[in-house]
């Protein structure tokens, strides 16, 4: 930035001094004009140095602007880099709570569009704004030692140019933010409908949303052109002042050259000083445009720089994560919704232990999940691991000591391999590892069938794949991680019975000596874990073994009995 000032000084210095060699060119020329002993080769000799020295000083402004843009443009891409990665950064940091209160769309317009705005400011705008200071002062000093008076009429027009530029820029201000609201809102509209372009067109809805998005487009259209029309202001009263200015000048210093106290040399060195501040002033429009637009898009990435994660990490955390987890009357409110998740839970999971937690939908099950990995903090009471409260813990240890397979599988538009490779600790895994995790999760022959096998692209959110090939990866993943506590939130819901008996064979012996959480409706499922927990509303209301829970007769033997009449009426169907 210093640099960059530097040489547009330097720039403008030599641009200054081009109109005084036109200056000293024409007073010669009428010099000798007005003398009968003149010669061409004179004029000749003259001309050649005057349009040399022109030539060196246009040069020499030339190289100087050059270094110009290869600082200051340079800088703002330099700082747009590292303000996309803060951004980015940022996001990794903030709790789930934000994302679910945050469109996506616009969470990514505000780290392309926005970021992109604040650098055309910090570039280009600013490089035009110190070009515009440096060259009015240099063109004012010129101008004032050549004649007072005629540079006070040549002038006179700046003043309502400045307050005009000030009136306008608060209202494009206002226009700017409206514009990247309603781009906000398109970029999220398009990414929902392309995430569910499946179910769009199973519901036959594309008429719909087209017609839907003309009218979001139309009204981000007439946003702009509003933006537009005041920008379009600008010029013209722009131009049309540098035209008053021009007239002023030829008119003041016609007069004064009649009266002898200025040459015609001078007039048109003034002519050629206030036609160099013609686009410099005419880009005051523009740079007042770019500057109102980077403001707004800064203040909304303020908003999301200036935001806090709820979940915060303690001075000194514990790094090592061993030992029994235990629920101390647990409740949990979603502070985006206000939903009671959980309400005053206890239990304790033995170290070693694989429990089976089951319940009707919307009891807390997967709560149960997000709050063990700190997606979220408890609202009431606490969790510990090893007699330790979670949030003592180094929040990257914790989550590292943890497999979670969520019941919203993501996969990521990359190859199956890297997939599963994505769950290891550190680098990537060996070949032999990503097989065994293949087979443990009984995808290996699915993915074999596949022309490149395990360099199959999955296409956007493993599109190409069906449900259950979408679970058994995400397992997979989970299994290559080799953690110390597993915990799978219904992740068997779109697989057949005998594959889901394969697949929790696998896990049985995987999960020897391991703490697993095995979350399900389905009760054959959760058979053979330790011991079951049941939850109804959010409340702990029976646990147990699979036998123990069967000879109290409650809500858990009811629930056991009618899945066993469900499957026992889907058979009859199939046969």
């Amino acid at each position: 930035m210093f640099l960059g000032t530097l040489f547009i000084i330097a720039s403008n210095a030599f641009g200054a001094y081009m109109p005084s060699v036109v200056n000293q060119a024409t007073d010669k020329i009428v010099e000798y004009a007005n003398n009968e002993h003149f010669s061409k080769d004179i004029i000749f000799n003259l001309a050649l140095k005057l349009a040399g020295f022109y030539f060196l000083l246009s040069f020499m402004k030339g190289i100087f602007l050059f270094f110009t843009r290869q600082t200051i443009i340079i800088m703002s891409r330099l700082i747009e880099y590292d303000l996309k990665n803060e951004i980015y950064d940022k996001y990794q940091s903030l709790d789930m709570s934000f994302y679910r209160k945050n469109r996506t769309g616009d969470i990514m317009n505000r780290i392309s569009e926005d970021v992109s705005r604040v650098r055309m400011y910090l570039g280009p705008g600013i490089m035009y704004t110190i070009n515009l200071v440096v060259l009015f002062v240099f063109v004012i000093s010129f101008m004032l030692s050549i004649n007072v008076k005629l540079t006070l009429y040549a002038l006179m027009p700046l003043p309502l140019m400045s307050f005009l530029v000030y009136k306008v820029s608060s209202i494009i201000n206002q226009k700017s933010e409206e514009v990247q609201r309603s781009q906000s809102w398109l970029s999220s509209f398009v990414q929902e409908t392309l995430s569910g372009i499946r179910v769009l067109k199973a519901y036959n809805r594309n008429d719909y949303f087209v017609d839907k998005f003309k009218d979001e487009t139309y009204a981000y259209q007439l946003a702009n052109l509003s933006l537009a029309r005041t920008n379009a202001f600008f010029m013209p009263v722009i131009i049309f002042l540098i035209g008053v200015s021009t007239i002023f000048t030829i008119y003041i210093g016609g007069v004064e050259a009649i009266d002898g106290v200025i040459d015609i040399g001078d007039i048109l060195q003034f002519v050629i000083y206030v036609n160099m501040l013609t686009w410099p002033f005419a880009s005051v429009g523009w740079v007042t445009s770019l500057v109102q637009r980077a403001a707004a898009s800064q203040k909304r990435l303020n908003e999301f720089l200036h935001k806090d994660s709820k979940i915060k990490q303690t001075v000194n955390p514990v790094q090592k994560i061993k030992g029994d987890i235990e629920f101390k009357n647990v409740t949990f409110i979603y502070p985006e919704s206000g939903i009671k998740a959980l309400e005053n839970v206890s239990f304790t999971i033995k170290e070693g232990e694989t429990i089976g937690i089951t319940g009707r939908t919307g009891s807390g099950k997967s709560t149960i999940a997000r709050l063990i990995c700190r997606l979220y903090d408890v609202t009431e009471g606490e969790i510990l691991i090893g007699g330790i409260n979670i949030k003592q813990f180094d929040l990257s240890a914790l989550r590292t000591a943890f497999s979670y397979v969520p019941q919203e599988v993501f996969l990521f538009s990359d190859t199956i391999r890297n997939n599963i490779a994505f769950g290891y600790k550190t680098e990537s895994p060996d070949e032999t590892k990503i097989i065994q995790a293949a087979k443990d999760a009984d995808i290996y022959e699915n993915i074999m069938r596949f022309n490149k096998g395990f360099d199959t692209e999955i296409g956007e959110r493993g599109v190409t794949l069906s449900g259950g090939q979408k679970q058994r990866l995400s397992i997979a993943r989970a299994i290559i991680k080799e953690p110390d506590y597993m915990i799978f939130d219904d992740c068997l819901s779109a697989v057949d019975t005998h594959t889901e008996e394969v697949i929790l064979n696998n896990l049985s012996n995987i999960m020897k000596g391991k703490t697993a959480l095995l979350m399900g409706h389905r009760i054959a499922t959760l058979i053979h874990s330790d011991r079951i927990l049941l939850f109804e509303k959010g409340k702990l209301i029976e646990q147990g073994t699979h036998n123990d829970l069967l000879i109290k007769n409650g809500i858990y033997n009811t629930l056991y009995s009618r899945q066993l009449i469900e499957e026992d009426e889907n058979t009859r169907r199939k046969i």
